[in-house]
């Protein structure tokens, strides 16, 4: 039986010795002729933990290692782009920047809000 040869990017290494590889693929719709994108999910084996996110591999078809695990990672085809920064770094600013913007807007609310109880009060 030939083995069959996939190519995919990393989206998840959470797991021991395993990865999820997402495999797109383009085809023509039958009627409507026009080029549409699947996506495929595949578990495969990596012996050695060394894919991560974002790694464009090649994995091959192979006996069934578990209940879920057909496939095995032959290569890492190009390592991802993924950069090497600290959550905390991105969390903090993005934080700051949010505070500044979450506090201007709570006092555009109280403002509307006193506005519109001096509004019911000339009404009444």
């Amino acid at each position: 039986m030939t083995q069959r040869i996939l190519e995919g990017f990393v989206v998840s290494d959470k797991m021991d010795k395993t990865v999820v590889v997402n495999v797109s693929r383009r085809k023509q719709h039958p009627r409507y002729k026009k080029v549409i994108t699947r996506h495929s999910k595949y578990q495969a084996h990596d012996e050695v933990n060394n894919c991560a996110i974002g790694d464009l591999v090649r994995i091959q078809e192979c006996r069934p290692i578990s209940k879920s695990k057909r496939w095995r990672v032959i290569e890492i085809v190009r390592r991802g782009d993924i950069a090497e920064i600290s959550p905390a770094d991105i969390g903090r600013e993005i934080e700051e920047g949010k505070q500044d913007e979450v506090e201007e807007v709570g006092a555009a609310l109280e403002e509307a809000n006193e506005a519109a109880d001096v509004v019911e009060e000339v009404e009444s």
